[in-house]
């Protein structure tokens, strides 16, 4: 039986740049750390997404800037863990609509889950009450200053099974935000690593 409640699972995969925002792990580990009661293992794992290891993991996250173009072992264990309840969060590092990680990556979950299955979520969803208490997810410094594509994005979109988040999908940067030494968020006037709360908390059941 594992000593932890959570571990951080990031998913290497073949295509493109995986190994991104190298200090959000620590970050968000030191935040569940400091809010919560769970008992988190403080070192991230990085697992390959071909790997049957990953199917265990309570949490997923998968990032990058370039082309997704998951091989067919990836797309098996993709498909089979967010079909057996598993919870992942995909983040454009690119922040934006229509470039390569974007536009890529949505085309592999058409192609596994459907072209209708990716849905923008309500701001009023429980994701955004999970733990802090949100009125739909925070902006970005990234999008704030004018990079990507200049848009603030309102809403994130989601995959659900049975009811319930399996793929929630970003195009805000997240990743980029929290990307800091955790001993620096004490300069901050709110944390802004809370979110990543709330999405580690819904994706354990909360």
């Amino acid at each position: 039986m594992s000593t932890y409640d959570f571990y951080f699972t990031r998913l290497m995969y073949d295509s493109g740049d995986w190994d991104v925002d190298i200090r959000m792990p620590s970050n968000v580990l030191n935040s569940l750390v400091e809010y919560t009661t769970l008992r988190v293992d403080k070192t991230e794992r990085v697992i390959a997404l071909s790997d049957p290891k990953m199917l265990e993991a309570p949490f997923c996250y998968l990032a990058g800037h370039r082309l997704v173009q998951f091989t067919s072992a990836e797309r098996k264990n993709f498909e089979r863990y967010v079909k057996g309840g598993g919870f992942v969060f995909v983040d454009d590092c690119n922040h934006d609509i229509d470039g390569l990680f974007a536009k890529s990556f949505e085309a592999e979950m058409a192609r596994i889950f459907g072209a209708s299955a990716m849905k923008k979520i309500p701001n009023t969803h429980r994701l955004y009450s999970s733990f802090f208490k949100f009125d739909g997810p925070p902006n970005t410094g990234v999008e704030l200053n004018g990079w990507g594509d200049d848009l603030v994005h309102e809403y994130l979109r989601a995959i659900e099974v049975k009811g319930r988040i399996g793929v929630l999908y970003s195009n805000k940067d997240y990743g980029c935000e929290w990307d800091y030494d955790f001993r620096n968020k004490r300069f901050l006037a709110v944390d802004n690593t809370r979110f990543a709360i709330n999405i580690i908390q819904y994706a354990l059941g909360a």
